[in-house]
């Protein structure tokens, strides 16, 4: 079974609204749920969970409802970290007795144009190498800096790149990483595949997009505003 494990936590301060930003509405519909629909729409994908923010538990699964999202199992509380969240997600499918070698794809809420092909092309790789991260070439010219006024080097961006969401695992190497964190002290892995890093596993890569935004700040929401209208023109090349 493949399970998409989607963290739905975050208060959002960066956004300044007055709601969660997984909860804003574009175009009559929270963009938690355009993240939703791309799991429900896929094939290969069984089941998913939800961590998200206590007292907004009712009205996703009213949303839910509204929009025909059916694969949706659970909702549970986040934690006060990411990290935490993503363990309280997995703790309630180790509740389900789920199957270790089950496939658990972690990705962000606020990431609503992840594509059909992203979903295809990190479930292929997890089968092929074990786990899972998806992610994009840098491009920029990365400068390292110690106080965010002057540069210290310049690193080569041959070398760098940028992780994206899903980052998919089976569930028992999932479990094991979260478990082992806490024998360490491990709390504040910004991701999972941070997490795996940290623990001396090897992380394998599958393809993202610059088009895959993820929805931190105004500027990300003026950018998901104008893909919703986008359309690739038929004579490019892909």
């Amino acid at each position: 079974m493949n399970i998409a494990l989607i963290t739905a936590g975050g208060v959002g301060e960066r956004m300044h609204q007055e709601i969660p930003k997984q909860f804003l509405h574009i175009e009559n519909k929270p963009v938690l749920i355009y993240t939703l629909e791309a799991f429900e729409h896929h094939p290969n994908i069984d089941a998913m969970i939800v961590v998200t923010l206590d007292g907004w538990k009712d009205l996703l699964w009213a949303y839910a409802r509204q929009f025909n999202i059916t694969k949706l199992r659970w909702i549970v509380s986040g934690g006060e970290t990411g990290q935490q969240s993503i363990f309280n997600g997995l703790k309630k499918l180790k509740e389900e007795n789920i199957d270790d070698n089950d496939i658990v794809m972690i990705h962000d809420g606020i990431r609503p144009m992840v594509s059909s092909d992203i979903i295809s092309n990190n479930l292929a790789t997890v089968l092929k190498y074990g786990n899972a991260t998806v992610c994009i070439p840098c491009r920029e010219v990365m400068m390292l800096s110690e106080d965010r006024l002057s540069s210290v080097e310049c690193i080569n961006r041959d070398k760098l790149l940028r992780t994206q969401t899903p980052q998919s695992f089976y569930f028992k190497d999932i479990w094991w990483a979260h478990e082992e964190a806490g024998r360490r002290g491990i709390t504040t892995a910004v991701a999972s595949c941070s997490l795996m890093e940290t623990l001396g596993k090897r992380v394998f890569f599958s393809e993202g997009s610059e088009k895959n935004v993820k929805i931190t700040t105004l500027d990300d929401l003026d950018i998901f505003k104008a893909l919703l209208h986008t359309h690739q023109d038929e004579w490019l090349k892909r």
